[in-house]
């Protein structure tokens, strides 16, 4: 039995969730992979009580934007009905989970997503990448295949497939086959090598021994000027930190901020750091490890065996970056988006040697895999409501080009768009996007075969809660300058939660009538009713009469939500604020001096606090008059 549908509109190519319908039922014939005819009588009842001849019966394999398959085995052919329909009922029986929020679909197993869908005729549509005749065949005896070599080989990264064999073993990822005979092409381009040296004996305990180097490709500087990368690798959980270099000169600050960031998250001192002779690592640097108790150690001359580890890091970096820029068409300036992302990625795939990942030896929880995507692949971004028009595409093309390590978005670089407030080629981080992860929007037809052969990244010289659009100018990560890590603040540990749960924070709202008509419009109703009360608590006007030949001052409402340090919801607030600008000095106001603590007083404060072992109340002024 199965809902009514047959009174709208068909698509032979289209389908469709049902979750009242007990078989999977399709009305194009040249979808099955495999099909029997049936001439037994047997008919389809739907749920208007017409009935359907059944004509046959077989298996149709769904091919969903993210790149996964589904295959659905016994689909019933029904000529006269009037959508292709999958059964909810079937797919909960077999282990799916099927999440209905507003006008999206959401399909997972195994807590993976496998696909979306959104609403249009009152129904869910899948989202999937539609091809008649389909006739491939899958690797496997399953029923229901869902993951598939080739994606999570392109979401890692073009990482080695031994490397994604110990993450289907620990069960960080789901199982599927992997053919041990099958090669990719992409990876033997990028990937040629020469034999290893044997192995020496590695460290026990983090920051016992930190391997670091700097790698030169400024043969082809990024879009941010950058020509070098440095690495640092700790030698006993492998985990390593990148930073992007204008210069060398810029080494000895990348190692300061990297000491004071990695001791105060674990709580421990850096003993010693290997490097090899290169110039960056003498005078200063001697001197900033002199100061610090930190032994330095050299390689011998023309020895870069004997800091292995650094220089094996940045090929594998250098490697997953040129496969990375290959398969994807983008062009060779932005290997420094690459190589963060291979880092990112490497951090959370184990080592031969161990079963835990780096990532989890160093922050001591298992990393998160669900909000892994192919780099370079085709994604629809929600375009962010202060540049939103009221007509017109509410999203545009970009390309997915890394992870926001300080924050539960992607990075993306703007391929085509059609809004004025946001041009092509800048980058923009989001939470807000559906991706197509095997669609590569800078790997056309005409450069397919040329960007295999000739993007070749790698010449070295010696040896991954509001949308955030950033100009090309300001922009200060990799390729337009804005590197993680680089700030100066003190850091709080990076948590992601089970699956990045910041990703469900909606965007703060600008306007009165956003606020209490959104999801959150009771929250925000509180956060009014508390500014008001406050207001009136205070006294903070008087009626008067408005003066002759004078114009009263506009107000709007300015609604923020307050985080706590894991990125949740503290609390909502609303400021009911006038618009200032619209005053004229002298005339209107006279003082414009408001004070405010500078922070070096505040560190002060704490710091002498600390020396003297006495206690610092910390509060929160609500309303301020």
């Amino acid at each position: 039995m199965i809902s009514e549908v047959n009174q709208v509109g068909s698509n032979t190519k289209e389908w469709w969730i049902d979750t009242s319908a007990t078989h999977h039922v399709c009305l194009n014939k040249s979808l099955f992979i495999s099909f029997k005819e049936v001439n037994n009588g047997e008919k389809l009842l739907m749920g208007n009580s017409i009935t359907a001849d059944i004509k046959g019966e077989g298996d149709v394999i769904l091919k969903w934007t993210s790149g996964k398959e589904l295959k659905l085995k016994n689909v019933l052919y029904v000529p006269e009905i009037r959508k292709n329909l999958v059964s909810g009922w079937l797919l909960n029986k077999y282990g799916f989970c099927l999440a209905f929020e507003g006008n999206i679909f959401e399909l997972t197993k195994n807590k993976m997503v496998v696909g979306t869908g959104f609403t249009r005729d009152g129904m869910f549509k899948l989202d999937l990448i539609v091809k008649q005749n389909n006739l491939s065949k899958l690797n496997t005896n399953s029923t229901y295949v869902v993951e598939t070599s080739n994606v999570w080989h392109g979401q890692l990264g073009h990482v080695n497939y031994n490397s994604i064999r110990r993450l289907m073993k620990l069960n960080c990822i789901p199982t599927f086959h992997i053919d041990s005979n099958h090669k990719c092409e992409t990876c033997v381009e990028a990937k040629m090598t020469r034999s290893s040296f044997h192995s020496v004996e590695r460290k026990t305990d983090p920051f016992d021994l930190i391997h670091t180097d700097v790698c030169d490709l400024k043969s082809v500087p990024t879009r941010g000027d950058n020509n070098y990368f440095i690495t640092f690798i700790d030698d006993s959980t492998k985990y390593c930190y990148v930073y992007l270099l204008k210069s060398k000169d810029e080494a000895i600050d990348k190692v300061m901020l990297y000491k004071n960031e990695v001791e105060n998250q674990l709580n421990k001192k850096i003993k010693v750091v290997r490097s090899d002779r290169g110039g960056e690592y003498v005078s200063l640097f001697a001197e900033f490890c002199s100061q610090h108790g930190i032994r330095h150690e050299f390689t011998a001359p023309y020895t870069p065996q004997q800091n292995g580890i650094a220089e094996r890091k940045n090929r594998t970096l250098k490697e997953m970056a040129n496969a990375m820029l290959i398969s994807s068409g983008l062009n060779q300036n932005m290997w420094g988006e690459a190589i963060l992302s291979a880092n990112y990625l490497l951090n959370k795939i184990p080592r031969k040697e161990k079963e835990e990942t780096p990532y989890e030896l160093w922050m001591g929880r298992k990393p998160s895999y669900k909000y892994l995507r192919v780099w370079g692949c085709l994604a629809k971004v929600a375009i962010p409501a202060a540049k939103a028009q009221k007509i017109g595409p509410k999203s545009i093309d970009c390309v997915f080009i890394g992870y926001a390590l300080n924050s539960s978005a992607y990075r993306f670089l703007v391929h085509e768009s059609k809004n004025p407030k946001i041009h092509k080629n800048t980058i923009m981080e989001s939470r807000n996007a559906s991706f197509f992860e095997s669609v590569f929007p800078c790997l056309t037809k005409e450069n397919e075969r040329s960007s295999r052969r000739d993007d070749v990244v790698v010449h070295e010289k010696r040896q991954r809660d509001d949308d955030i659009v950033h100009d090309e100018r300001q922009h200060q990560s990799e390729e337009e300058d804005v590197e993680p890590r680089r700030s100066k603040r003190p850091r709080i540990k990076k948590s992601f939660g089970p699956d990045f749960v910041s990703f469900m924070v909606e965007s703060e709202p600008n306007t009165y009538r956003e606020a209490v008509t959104s999801s959150e419009g009771p929250q925000w109703k509180e956060a009014i009713k508390s500014e008001i009360d406050s207001i009136l608590h205070n006294h903070t006007w008087e009626l008067v009469d408005l003066p002759p030949g004078c114009k009263t001052l506009g107000y709007r409402w300015i609604f923020k939500k307050k985080m706590k340090a894991n990125g949740t919801i503290d609390k909502y607030k609303a400021r009911l604020v006038i618009k200032g600008y619209r005053q004229r000095e002298g005339l209107d106001y006279f003082d414009t001096y408001s004070p405010v603590t500078r922070i070096t007083s505040i560190r002060m404060v704490l710091a002498i606090a600390t020396i003297r072992n006495l206690e610092v109340h910390q509060m929160d002024v609500k309303t301020a008059f």
